[in-house]
């Protein structure tokens, strides 16, 4: 069992974050409802890594072409398939705003396999459950959810659950706490 009870970095504050990713940490806390949103606070300790890789994720999320309902039903699988409780409980919040219900949520933990999903969304989760589970999709996962999308947004979906796993890892790995929301 992974212990996480510490964080393996701590949360930076001003003097380890300088002051632009300290700003960008308060702005960001602030948004996501807390005072201290400790995934900013500890990769905000990498200067302008952190700010790059806040634009590559913001190009996906929610600036990519999905819909924002469809960004969400994927990055709370990942959440889910990774038990990362740091991505579900942000991401519970954040999908109510796109039209996540309790009710999706709960398929959306059961998987693909669960019923009342429309054939476009079974696709989508079970193309995230096959790229998280084996790195991989089977030309027959493929070939069905190509019939949804159209090649850029095929590309990111690929893009969307990559992030969201390895940040599921990051999250993991580093022992970030949850926040307090």
């Amino acid at each position: 069992m992974v212990s996480t009870s510490q964080p393996r970095v701590s949360p930076g504050r001003l003097r380890q974050l300088g002051p632009i990713n300290w700003v960008v940490w308060q702005v960001l806390s602030r948004a996501a409802g807390t005072a201290d949103a400790h995934l900013f606070s500890t990769l905000g300790r990498t200067g302008g890594l952190f700010r790059g890789w806040l634009h590559y994720s913001g190009k996906l999320m929610p600036g990519g072409k999905l819909t924002r309902h469809e960004s969400e039903l994927v990055i709370l699988r990942v959440a889910q398939l990774r038990a990362c409780d740091y991505e579900m409980d942000h991401h519970i919040k954040l999908g109510k705003r796109a039209g996540v219900t309790p009710e999706i949520l709960d398929r959306v933990r059961t998987g693909p396999s669960a019923d009342g999903w429309s054939d476009k969304h079974r696709a989508l989760l079970t193309v995230v459950d096959q790229l998280v589970t084996t790195r991989d999709i089977d030309d027959a996962a493929w070939e069905q959810l190509s019939t949804y999308y159209d090649d850029r947004r095929l590309i990111e979906i690929v893009l969307l659950t990559n992030q969201y796993e390895g940040l599921a890892s990051t999250i993991t790995a580093l022992r970030i706490q949850r926040d307090q929301m």
